[in-house]
């Protein structure tokens, strides 16, 4: 038999957000593709990894994480999700977000298991399912406030469904789910015996109201997986340090497959983000909702006076665009398109749809710098006349 790649290897296709940041450096454009945060690391955070190496914490951790960052988890999710939690036996230090939902596909589900995915979707998400050789099924949210029903759902469901999958905040939508959608969820993930995977990265970023995390519904606990982490709320997202909070029941599974991976998150770095959760006061995470509604005023209010139609995101820091004036077949062309004639590099709505949905959209990150993304907003400005025609300026 030739040497050759894995059938799972043939399945999985390079991010292509990660292919167009690649494309960008090539321009040297501005990327607003790829959630990289180039926004300010807090100093509790920065000292705390340094105090850390300086003080020989360097080596290996316990599989599932350094104490004191575990403490400071459950003592979070106490006060802010509202979820009581052993730092002992149901809090896991994870290598990020995607790094939890990893090791945990690995635990919880066989190859064949369905899951149940909103699209548009994260495509770490679509991609660590396949990686595990699980079955994505799709419900369909519609735009603009990307709606679904109760239909929707039982529609999707089959005797094989293991889990249905919820990112709120979103990404890509910026959707935020509502309190009755959780509980729609919550009822069919019940009666039809679900695991419910959260990811609640973004739980910072809600623009209005308050984070809900589905696990605090009835009947919710036990069943639920909640991912979440700090690479986005202290931008640290090359830091690699994300947790999953479960019942005890799955935990230990979880960690061994984190282990087995992953082997353990960045010992002293683990140490910066104990520090930054145990230190950093509440008005500094009710500033990040208000500092980034700003970031998307400014970068919808610029979107809607070339031309590309937003769809104004509830949370997180991402907002899909209607792409349809731009010249190009699919919205890959669109996108490299308008990084060529305005070295503003986005994402082809096509990397969140299974389908053709996304081919005329295009996703926009604003978590930059306030300079980097007036520059950005900026350069939009020229792309009417790079068409060649005038587009009617439309409100927010």
């Amino acid at each position: 038999m030739p040497l050759s790649l894995s059938r799972r290897a043939a399945r999985t296709v390079q991010s292509e957000i990660r292919a167009m940041s690649i494309a960008c450096e090539k321009v040297q454009g501005i990327n607003l593709a790829q959630g990289v945060c180039d926004t300010e690391v807090p100093a509790p955070v920065r000292e705390g990894a340094k105090h850390a190496i300086d003080h020989g914490i360097n080596s290996y951790t316990r599989a599932e994480g350094l104490t004191p960052i575990r403490q400071a988890i459950a003592e979070k999710m106490r006060q802010f999700n509202g979820i009581e939690c052993d730092p002992e036996t149901e809090v896991i230090v994870n290598s990020g977000s995607t790094g939890a939902f990893y090791a945990v596909c690995l635990a919880l589900l066989n190859p064949g298991d369905e899951v149940i995915l909103f699209e548009p979707y994260y495509g770490y998400h679509l991609n660590t399912l396949v990686a595990v050789e699980a079955v994505p099924l799709y419900v369909t949210l519609r735009a603009p406030e990307w709606k679904f029903s109760r239909e929707d759902l039982e529609r999707t469901v089959t005797p094989r469904t293991r889990a249905i999958l919820i990112n709120s905040p979103a990404n890509p939508s910026g959707k935020v789910f509502s309190l009755e959608e959780l509980e729609w969820i919550a009822e069919f993930a019940q009666r039809h015996d679900l695991f419910v995977f959260t990811d609640e990265i973004y739980e910072y970023f809600v623009y209005a109201g308050r984070h809900i995390s589905i696990a605090t519904l009835p009947g919710m606990r036990e069943r639920t997986i909640t991912m979440s982490g700090y690479s986005k709320t202290f931008s640290i997202t090359g830091w690699r340090i994300g947790y999953t909070v479960c019942d005890r029941r799955w935990s230990q599974g979880i960690t061994y497959f984190h282990d087995l991976v992953y082997v353990c998150a960045p010992a002293p770095l683990q140490i910066g983000v104990a520090e930054g959760i145990r230190k950093l006061p509440e008005i500094f995470y009710s500033e990040i909702s208000r500092e980034y509604v700003q970031k998307r005023d400014l970068l919808c209010n610029a979107l809607n006076k070339v031309g590309l139609t937003p769809s104004i995101p509830k949370g997180a820091y991402y907002v899909l665009a209607e792409a349809s004036i731009l010249p190009g077949k699919t919205s890959r062309d669109k996108a490299l398109y308008l990084l060529a004639e305005t070295g503003v590099a986005t994402v082809a709505g096509s990397a969140f749809y299974h389908g053709a949905g996304g081919e005329d959209l295009i996703r926009f990150c604003y978590a930059k710098t306030d300079a980097e993304l007036q520059e950005a907003c900026s350069r939009l400005k020229a792309l009417p006349e790079k068409l060649g025609r005038q587009v009617t300026a439309s409100k927010v």
